[in-house]
């Protein structure tokens, strides 16, 4: 056995012993480790001369990175059906049409894409997982997945949590035999759930009936989304064939869907408990030894302080999903006031190397609020509900310990969630939308884009009404040709909304101080202009990021900025170059800036 196989053994093995502290005898830990060693195919001889022990505090990612997220169909090419039954059918597999798109229209400004869960599927748009080893044929296969992986860093999601209630493994529960029949948690109704945190008002435990008598299946999300009990090794293993699979798929970035409810104990909150900690840090130890630059993104919805702990110290999460950025930035376009979103970004700790932040502000589930619990008031976030609401928007409930249901999601279209303010709709509409997502891209962390603000898609109520599910709401299904047509008129939102995101994409890719992990510094100018400090990893490109928040001009005094006089400082958006740093701009409403040196 190699130095470095026998390195990674010994981490495995002192890894497994933490999650599975009561396993025994001690000797089955090496077991273990083994298996998974051989799941993951580090043990495969030809390879044991070039296998490398990863490179610790190593960016995987530059300011070229972007990630475009999108459902598998979330562009159809519709053609009317033959036979009547239904008014249409896809020309061709929507796995194709998503490669056309992104080929004509995404491939100079993104490097990445995230195919939300294209596997077969009972319910949640994806996220109730049949079979983990399958394409959706109702998407394509795994040739489409390929082609787009070959050109693309691919960003997949590994639903960990939980998994379809029609899936063969809980087929197998109930029958009590077969693979899967021991992979389910379970509870009883004696213990202690009281403390659970869950975001759903759905009761936690389902009874089903079994070869066994009745179990109480424990679900955190939905009752067709049962939980898996990591608690038996047979589940991780499983899990690991999976990763090993994707892998070969071309998977590079590995979405840890809900993992922070990974781990269950009665009488805890059963959330971001540490041997969920450590199933993250085992998983990031096997797949960066299989495939050096990979990289593992939690989806930790939660407080921001629990979210940031996912990083560990950079042995954990490579990335965790800023999820405090997107309710505190629309309430900061909404509200005019960039006091709590200045407040936040200067607690927020610099991402060290080997980790950064992926910064979104619209998903294909909608704007969370728990991450803007301790950061925004009751107040300012039952403003925010009630804005939201009198734009469309719907609101996602979650149950509390004493009953109580409280506000747990926002689900609207972005560009319809900032079409106005407090005090209605307005004209700024457009150049709103644009703000904030030139604030994003400017921001420290990689970019993530949802495909629908790529499109400026509006709620969709007739998806809304049809499902009778408020995440619905943002998750539109374009015709293709349709979608063609809205991008060709040049009068359309559509069109000036991908534009213009296009453009100041384009502009960051091209900017060393907009590295996911250049220096940020918060900057004071008031609570109109949000403003912030970048600067690159080799000091030699700095842009100050300048906003205007509110739908009023504000003046800045470029002398605040204290603007170095030997360089020639140009606003990279518009092309104008500063004639008199130390005089005065007057910025428009909703105006960004990104000044440079370079």
């Amino acid at each position: 056995m190699s130095d470095v196989l026998q390195s990674l053994r010994a981490r495995l093995i002192d890894q497994l012993a933490f999650i599975y502290e009561d396993i025994d005898p001690v000797d089955e830990y090496a077991s273990l480790a083994d298996e998974l060693i051989s799941l993951m195919g580090l043990d495969d001889t030809s390879l044991l001369a070039s296998l490398t022990p990863p490179t610790a505090y190593t960016n995987h990612w530059s300011e070229k990175d972007a990630v475009l997220i999108t459902y598998g169909d979330s562009l159809i090419k519709k053609t009317p059906h033959k036979d009547g039954q239904s008014a249409w059918s896809a020309e061709e597999a929507p796995l194709i049409t998503l490669k056309n798109f992104l080929d004509t229209y995404a491939k100079e400004v993104f490097n990445s894409v995230h195919i939300l869960p294209f596997y077969p599927f009972s319910s949640d748009d994806g996220f109730s997982v049949i079979n983990y080893a399958q394409v959706n044929d109702a998407l394509g296969d795994w040739s489409n997945i390929n082609a787009i992986a070959g050109d693309y860093r691919l960003m997949a999601d590994l639903v960990i949590n939980h998994c379809s209630a029609r899936s063969v493994w809980f087929e197998n529960f109930i029958k009590g035999e077969g693979n899967g029949h021991d992979f389910f948690f379970t509870a009883s109704k004696q213990d202690d759930l009281s403390a659970v945190v869950r975001p759903r008002t759905s009761s936690l435990l389902k009874k089903v009936k079994t070869a066994k008598g009745v179990q109480n299946v424990w679900c955190t999300f939905s009752h067709d989304q049962v939980d898996l009990d990591f608690r038996n090794p047979r589940v991780l293993k499983e899990f690991v064939k999976i990763i090993h699979l994707y892998l070969a798929q071309g998977v590079k970035i590995f979405r840890l869907d809900a993992i922070a409810f990974l781990w269950k104990l009665a009488g805890t909150s059963s959330l971001n408990l540490e041997q969920t900690h450590e199933v993250v840090r085992l998983l990031r130890t096997l797949i960066e030894h299989k495939v050096k630059d990979a990289v593992i993104i939690t989806e930790t919805n939660i407080p921001n302080r629990e979210n940031l702990s996912y990083f560990g110290n950079a042995n954990e999460a490579h990335c965790i999903y800023n999820f405090s950025l997107p309710p505190l930035l629309v309430n900061t376009l909404v509200t005019g006031s960039a006091f709590y979103l200045k407040q936040w970004m200067m607690s927020m700790p610099p991402a060290m190397h080997g980790t950064a932040y992926f910064n979104f502000i619209a998903s294909h589930d909608g704007i969370g609020l728990r991450p803007a619990e301790g950061l925004l008031k009751d107040t300012e976030i039952n403003t925010l509900v009630s804005t939201m609401q009198s734009f469309g928007g719907r609101v996602s409930m979650r149950a509390l310990e004493n009953g109580i249901n409280k506000p747990y999601e926002i689900n609207i279209s972005l560009f319809d969630a900032l079409q106005g303010t407090t005090e209605g709709p307005d004209k700024w509409g457009l150049r709103r939308f644009l703000c904030a997502h030139a604030i994003m891209f400017a921001l420290e962390g990689i970019p993530g884009v949802y495909i629908h603000s790529l499109l400026g898609t509006r709620n969709d109520y007739e998806k809304l009404k049809h499902t009778n599910h408020n995440r619905a709401i943002n998750r539109h299904r374009w015709d293709y040709h349709e979608l063609l047509d809205a991008l060709g008129d040049m009068d359309s939102d559509h069109q000036q909304v991908y534009e213009g995101v296009s453009s100041l994409l384009g502009i960051r890719c091209k900017q060393a101080a907009f590295h996911p992990n250049a220096t940020q510094f918060t900057l004071h100018l008031g609570d109109k202009v949000f403003a912030f400090w970048r600067q690159s990893l080799d000091r030699s490109q700095s842009i100050f990021c300048l906003f205007n928040i509110s739908k009023a001009p504000q003046t800045v005094h470029l002398s605040e900025l204290n603007l170095i006089e030997l360089a020639t400082w140009q606003d990279l958006i518009s092309g104008r170059i500063l004639e008199n740093i130390k005089g005065e701009i007057e910025m428009q409403p909703y105006q960004a800036l990104w000044l440079s040196n370079s």
